[in-house]
């Protein structure tokens, strides 16, 4: 998540949060506890929650070598399918998705204890996304 003061260019970056980058440089990439992400069956929703997540704060870029600040994150992203169905190959690329388009809600909070900051989105019922789908993918071996 990256936070802007006035228009979001590079300029007005005051804070990037993610996950710490590992030695070999993987980084927005963090382990989910099983209580973390709940499924729906019946009405197609899936919730990813967590709360209190450890993450850093780089406010110039995510590097390896930048200045970093301990941050914790709480969050609740919300997905429900909907009835229109989306389809994605791409046999050169060895590339498929199949699934359905979706609605997306996502409620965060992000605090920097060291510098007394706090971020909160506007709340869960009031978020909306452009773009989201849900499904089955396949790439690689895994293609045919």
């Amino acid at each position: 998540m990256t936070v802007f003061k006035g228009p979001a260019v590079p300029a007005n970056q005051i804070h990037d949060f993610h996950s710490p980058i590992s030695p070999e440089g993987l980084y927005w990439v963090t382990p989910v506890p099983p209580s973390g992400l709940t499924f729906s069956a019946d009405d197609g929703t899936a919730v990813l929650q967590m709360s209190n997540l450890p993450i850093i704060d780089q406010p110039h870029r995510p590097a390896v070598d930048a200045e970093t600040t301990p941050a914790f994150l709480d969050f609740k992203l919300v997905f429900r399918s909907t009835d229109e169905p989306v389809k994605y190959e791409d046999p050169t690329r060895q590339y498929r998705f199949i699934g359905h388009k979706a609605d997306a809600q996502l409620e965060a909070t992000v605090r920097v204890p060291s510098i007394d900051f706090t971020f909160k989105t506007d709340p869960l019922e009031s978020s909306r996304c452009d773009f989201a789908v849900m499904g089955m993918e396949v790439n690689g071996k895994y293609y045919s």
